[in-house]
């Protein structure tokens, strides 16, 4: 039996086309998204953006992040171990390591703040400009994940190379 021989679930609707009745909204997020990208890593934001995704449930930007890393030549291994990272430490470098705990520790405020830890092993790996990119584009994924989880955007048609966030 092939994959397209299963039955799945019926896809679940969008509860609202959040870009169409908010345009300027969404346009103002799609330029602070592309200036949150200067001068970092591409494969090292993916990462990031998937990590994000990850804690936040959002089905789309996992499908459409986890889909352009692919596509850039990022490894399954590497994508599929990142829900377990901390178990997996040996497939990331020390820079990308960093990235993904502060990721962590800004996604999930649950302390109300970053730990210093957490912050200091980020400062040593990124010079300063770098890091407040890095703090800013962990910061917009979590935006767009908001908006994805609240109106409930659907995964699965994304392509690579279309307009993304």
């Amino acid at each position: 039996m092939t994959t397209d021989e299963h039955s799945h679930a019926p896809e679940h609707p969008a509860r609202l086309q959040w870009a169409t009745l908010s345009p300027e909204v969404y346009k103002a997020m799609v330029r602070l998204d592309a200036a949150s990208r200067k001068g970092l890593d591409p494969t090292l934001l993916e990462l990031v953006k998937i990590r994000a995704s990850q804690l936040n449930r959002c089905a789309l930007c996992l499908d459409m992040h986890s889909k352009d890393a692919l596509a850039a030549g990022e490894s399954v291994e590497r994508i599929v171990q990142l829900s377990a990272w901390e178990e997996s430490q040996h497939f990331y470098t020390e820079k990308e390591l960093a990235a993904i705990e502060l990721t962590e520790a800004v996604t999930v405020l649950t302390d109300g703040f970053v730990p210093d830890e957490v912050y200091a092993k980020a400062a040593k790996q990124f010079e300063e400009a770098e890091l407040s990119q890095l703090i800013a584009a962990i910061t917009v994924i979590n935006a767009w994940n908001r908006f994805g989880v609240a109106t409930r955007q659907v995964p699965g048609h994304y392509t690579p190379g279309d307009i993304k966030h």
